[in-house]
């Protein structure tokens, strides 16, 4: 090979940085693997990048010859500080995958085999395919419940069993988060049993799994629509998601959490749980706190929800910082959180409106913001809202003192 002409555009320094595994799809062209991969697997395209065309399967077929000029272009320009590229691993069979699952079904291999299996995920998103498509992700589900239940509510097991089994449900669930499982396969494997087992993971497990645990949990929670499981949840649930947004050790832990708080609180009797669970006043000190657009705009998401029922908004006037806060943020973040915002507001002037309340926002300032939002360009449903407040308690909030003069003109008499 190293007699052959390769024209100097062909293979260049930025040709082998971008294509170090070069592989071809069913139409004929060829992309590097881990770039085809993210292509077809993490954003679920399934057409050519360059011909647009539909692929007909997913198969991947190793460019050898390429490969091969690329190693001899490498060798004869090594002088240059060129090196050699190391050969890639080839994807893993399912030959292999179902034997190391067969493997671990032995308790005396099962945490080799759950490091083998954690590897070969790490190598490339084929080999994630491969392994979700031979049951590798119910194998992970049903070991976690079997073992959760032995770590964590056997009493008769011993602190080795219990800690052994707790390193395997740790490394089977950080296995099954990286996978990045398909919507049906959540599907099929929501049980209460693994919901119980990843709300004990949540208690008990390390940071990084505890972040592993609301993260599954959550994806499985959310395809699970308004069913059974998710009127059922059990108030454990909501006191371990309180505790997560308590520790903030992880931005993207919090809001899975916000996101699974998002999806369930809306069902059965999950808002008075949530509201027992102190997640009022918690999303109240974090918003004081918050810098984050997105994860404040969620926060106040999900007191919007849970103002909606006497509990939620009993908590929030309990506060000394609950109605301050929740006003500060209108104009302040975007138009969602200024949406939310005013809703939160406007349950709590519609349905808890005393005569104390009605002047703690008169002083602190709520009523001169609401003034203010019929000035400025803030979308419809807010205005709407606003003068809805405003007229429901003109007479509590008649020649307020607070409101500068320009804008009393807007106060609806």
């Amino acid at each position: 090979m190293a007699d052959i002409e390769i024209p100097p555009y062909f293979l260049c320094p930025i040709t082998l940085e971008m294509m170090k595994d070069p592989v071809t799809v069913s139409t004929g062209m060829t992309f590097d693997r881990c770039s085809i991969e993210k292509w077809m697997f993490t954003h679920n395209n399934n057409t050519c990048p360059i011909t647009k065309q539909i692929l007909s399967d997913s198969e991947l077929t190793p460019n050898i010859t390429l490969r091969r000029l690329m190693q001899s272009w490498c060798t004869l320009h090594s002088s240059n500080g060129f090196q050699r590229l190391p050969t890639p691993r080839s994807p893993v069979s399912k030959s292999e995958v179902l034997k190391l699952l067969k493997d671990a079904a032995h308790p005396q291999l099962q945490m080799n085999c759950l490091r083998r299996l954690k590897s070969i995920a790490s190598e490339n998103q084929t080999n994630k395919k491969c392994m979700e498509a031979v049951g590798t992700a119910d194998f992970l589900a049903s070991l976690i419940v079997n073992r959760t239940l032995e770590a964590l509510r056997a009493d008769h097991s011993d602190s080795e069993d219990k800690s052994e089994s707790k390193s395997i449900c740790e490394e089977a669930l950080s296995i099954l988060h990286s996978l990045h499982l398909s919507e049906s396969w959540l599907e099929s494997v929501t049980s209460q049993e693994l919901v119980e087992s990843l709300t004990d993971m949540m208690q008990f497990g390390s940071y990084e799994s505890r972040a592993y645990a609301i993260s599954l949990l959550e994806s499985i929670l959310e395809v699970a629509g308004s069913g059974r499981i998710i009127i059922n949840l059990s108030s454990e649930i909501f006191v371990q998601c309180a505790q997560i947004l308590n520790d903030e050790f992880s931005k993207k832990a919090t809001k899975s959490t916000l996101e699974l708080m998002i999806n369930v609180c809306p069902w059965g009797r999950n808002r008075i749980k949530a509201v027992e669970a102190g997640m009022v006043p918690l999303l109240v000190d974090l918003l004081l706190d918050s810098s984050d657009k997105r994860a404040s705009e969620m926060m106040l998401v999900v007191l919007d929800i849970l103002c909606q029922c006497a509990e939620g908004r009993a908590e929030l006037l309990d506060h000394s910082a609950g109605i301050a806060i929740v006003s500060k943020k209108i104009l302040r973040i975007s138009q969602v959180a200024s949406e939310q915002a005013v809703k939160i507001l406007h349950s709590i002037s519609k349905f808890s409106a005393t005569p104390g309340v009605l002047q703690e926002m008169l002083q602190i300032g709520v009523v001169a913001k609401l003034c203010l939002v019929l000035q400025v360009d803030c979308g419809s449903k807010i205005k709407e809202r606003t003068r809805e407040m405003l007229r429901l308690h003109a007479r509590a909030w008649r020649n307020p003192s607070c409101i500068p003069h320009h804008l009393i003109c807007a106060y609806p008499t």
